[in-house]
């Protein structure tokens, strides 16, 4: 028991220190970089949190770039869930943030979680960026229409009409247990994730 703890956890730490110190990762390919909008660098939030810890999560049903509707409250009782709010497509920290998940989909197994990826993008857009991004095994949604209303539902919809960089962890009763609304200009710390994770 204690080795397999040990074991986790330094699975958790060099998958963590990875991301920090890997440069490029597997993400979008070289011949797309030229593509990347940069919007230079922005005020690190612009919205007010419309739900806390301890709060039931907000349920939505949203469009999947695999065609499919996604509906949060579906893994009530079976999964923990991760919302990760990205504020859009094509740009160089959402590029580098969801190819991080990627790469460390044991974090998510091992915790009983899944990971669903949210942006006010619409489905092609997403569609055309991830794919770039190699495959993607987690769910990618679309707020898209009507605009952004599960981002505002949440509170992390911005006043430029994206959504914060925000990471929402929600436990099998649907109730949250871990908010990040993270500097939108850097990607969130994989190991705080974890911790949370961990915790549940």
């Amino acid at each position: 028991m204690i080795q397999n703890v040990l074991m986790r956890r330094c699975f958790l730490l060099l998958t963590a220190a990875m991301l920090v110190f890997v440069p490029a990762l597997p993400g979008i390919g070289a011949e797309f970089e030229d593509y990347i909008y940069d919007p230079g660098v922005l005020p690190p939030t612009d919205s007010e949190l419309k739900v806390a810890v301890g709060d039931v999560a907000p349920d939505f049903t949203l469009p999947s770039i695999a065609g499919t509707d996604v509906t949060l409250s579906d893994y009530r009782g079976t999964h923990n869930v991760v919302l990760s709010f990205v504020p859009a497509a094509w740009t160089p920290v959402c590029s580098d943030q969801w190819p991080g998940y990627v790469i460390a989909d044991e974090l998510f197994e091992e915790n009983n979680a899944v990971l669903i990826g949210i942006t006010v993008d619409n489905i092609p857009t997403l569609s055309a960026w991830t794919r770039e991004m190699g495959d993607v095994w987690f769910d990618v949604v679309s707020d898209f229409w009507p605009h952004g209303a599960v981002a505002d539902t949440y509170g992390v919809l911005r006043s430029d009409g994206t959504s914060e960089r925000a990471l929402f962890l929600i436990d099998t009763d649907g109730v949250i247990r871990y908010i990040d609304v993270h500097d939108i200009n850097e990607r969130p710390d994989l190991g705080e994730l974890a911790e949370a994770l961990e915790e549940l």
